[in-house]
């Protein structure tokens, strides 16, 4: 019995003491037994039961705990809680808090709360000054977006972020997201990627080095290195933005898209890609300097337009490029004001004014059509139609080989052109050479229809058939007058001798300032970004107006 008033007494006592005390220290406000044993636990009033102490917000609840008065410290084990008002739960089998310097450490089954995220994780370190928590011990942090897992990671409290520095993996039902720096920030959402971080789905695989992503809303941005890759294309930009609900993505500055099955390439500084998942019946359209590239065996063909269009499912697209279109390859190249070109029909529709070079031939026409072969996946043919002009330079002389007609038909072999048939109102005008390119005459003459064989930069041989009417003369003989024929323009000052040439000047301008602006972006260290003011005011732009 006296044992037990002595230790109602000393508890009383103690209790007025410490109440008495300022309030940086802790508080013991309820236990069901106490005592003190200075041989076992020297300098601590030992509490069990229903333990209860609090410090400047903070309670603390456990079954049992050591507090170290003088020390202003308190050990606690079993069921032990911290909690920081009505935001922060912290619960653990074992734990030790520092009044003095307001720091919890617990370990054990650690469980971390706040009303957005749940953190478990096997020890725990709590500043309270700071609010920083930080973990070295794997840790997993859910809501009710996302898992996180990694080996360590640091809890902000008042921005309601966590910050990892090492592996760390975010796992949503439709993607999963890893990184070796990444902030995430619990109410939000948002996270921020630094380094060396890949989200991986069912649909794509992106890949980058400085980046946003949005865990609630599912939009994102991308700022190095970084790319989009489909099972069949891939799309890469100096910034890229994602919407995954809606499959689009932009890209800016130096966009590339490589479509792997199509064996093709797109450039631009700017471009759109929407994916129907559902009918796989995509869009992308692509603008300033942009190019789609045709990879043709050893052979490519560049097609220029200042705004481009590309729709429909793998194997069925149709490309479109409006506005002063060129093109390129090799051994042919040409203009026109705009394309059509259907993969499934392997037609290419040349539209408005066209004009085509072969080698150094000259083609025209008011239609132009070039017709692909699917199976063997090369040129097949070529249409002209009405006012049909082919014009090529005499080899030595100042004069112009011409032939024209109503139709012109065409047969490409091995993507080249070999031969030409101009039907219906012929006409030509050809000058003849022996082998030592003597001028032998020129050959003037009209029919129904005219063959052409081809050999690259010459024409082999000329038939004209039915009935041909005309004669070769002597070069005194036909006046300069007579040497060309009506609707004749030479335009081989505008002729695309290489794939640089299909850009206009003020196109290759933007192209040179993007460039350097890059390169002295690239030359800059590279910093994790900031967060958005978006992110920042997250709460205060979410929280629900007060009900009066």
């Amino acid at each position: 019995m006296k044992k037990l008033l002595f230790s109602i007494g000393l508890l009383l006592f103690t209790l007025t003491n410490v109440n008495a005390q300022k309030a940086s220290n802790i508080i013991i406000e309820n236990s069901d037994f106490s005592t003190i044993d200075q041989e076992k636990i020297p300098d601590a009033l030992l509490l069990s039961g229903h333990v209860r102490a609090r410090q400047d917000g903070v309670v603390i609840t456990c079954n049992k705990a050591y507090f170290f008065q003088k020390e202003n410290y308190l050990k606690a084990f079993g069921e032990v809680q911290m909690a920081q008002g009505d935001t922060l739960f912290l619960n653990s089998k074992y734990a030790e808090y520092n009044g003095e310097v307001k720091k919890a450490y617990a370990t054990g089954n650690v469980v971390m709360r706040s009303p957005e995220s749940t953190l478990v994780t096997d020890t725990i370190n709590f500043d309270r000054n700071t609010q920083e928590a930080f973990y070295n011990s794997n840790g997993t942090i859910t809501n009710k977006e996302n898992t996180l897992k990694s080996k360590s990671g640091r809890y902000f409290a008042n921005e309601k972020k966590f910050k990892f520095l090492t592996a760390v993996t975010i796992t949503n039902p439709k993607y999963t997201i890893k990184s070796n720096h990444l902030d995430y920030y619990t109410n939000s959402g948002h996270s921020y990627l630094f380094g060396p971080s890949t989200i991986t789905s069912k649909e794509n695989f992106i890949y980058t080095e400085k980046g946003f992503y949005d865990t609630k809303k599912n939009f994102a941005y991308f700022l190095r290195k970084s790319y989009i890759k489909y099972k069949d294309r891939r799309i890469e930009a100096d910034s890229l933005y994602y919407d995954r609900n809606r499959e689009y993505a932009s890209g800016t500055n130096n966009v590339k898209i490589t479509d792997s099955i199509n064996k093709g390439v797109i450039k631009g500084h700017y471009a759109e890609i929407y994916r129907n998942l559902k009918t796989e019946k995509d869009s992308m359209m692509i603008t300033k300097r942009a190019v789609a590239i045709s990879l043709m065996e050893k052979d490519s063909m560049y097609i220029h337009g200042k705004k481009m269009l590309i729709t429909g499912k793998t194997g069925e697209r149709i490309v479109r490029a409006f506005n002063n279109v060129r093109f390129y390859k090799t051994d042919m190249s040409g203009k026109c004001d705009s394309i059509h070109s259907d993969q499934k029909a392997a037609l290419t529709k040349l539209i408005g004014r066209p004009i085509l070079w072969n080698y150094d031939n000259q083609l025209t026409g008011d239609i132009m059509h070039l017709i692909g072969n699917n199976n063997t996946e090369k040129l097949d043919s070529l249409k002209v139609l009405n006012n049909s002009f082919i014009i090529s330079k005499d080899t030595i002389g100042t004069g112009y080989n011409q032939v024209k007609g109503q139709n012109l038909y065409g047969k490409f072999k091995d993507n080249k052109l070999s031969e030409v048939d101009i039907i219906k109102n012929t006409e030509v005008i050809y000058y003849l050479r022996n082998d030592k390119n003597e001028l032998i005459g020129i050959n003037k003459s009209i029919g129904s229809k005219i063959n052409l064989i081809l050999d690259k930069n010459t024409i082999e041989t000329i038939t004209i058939f039915n009935n041909p009417d005309g004669d070769i003369y002597p070069e005194k003989d036909l006046p300069e007058n007579a040497r060309k024929l009506r609707g004749f323009v030479w335009r081989g000052d505008e002729r695309i001798k290489s794939k640089d040439d299909i850009f206009p000047e003020e196109e290759n301008e933007l192209d040179a300032k993007i460039q350097a602006e890059r390169k002295v972006e690239m030359a800059k260290e590279n910093v994790p970004l900031e967060p958005s003011k978006e992110t920042l005011e997250y709460d205060k732009k979410n929280s629900k107006p007060m009900v009066k």
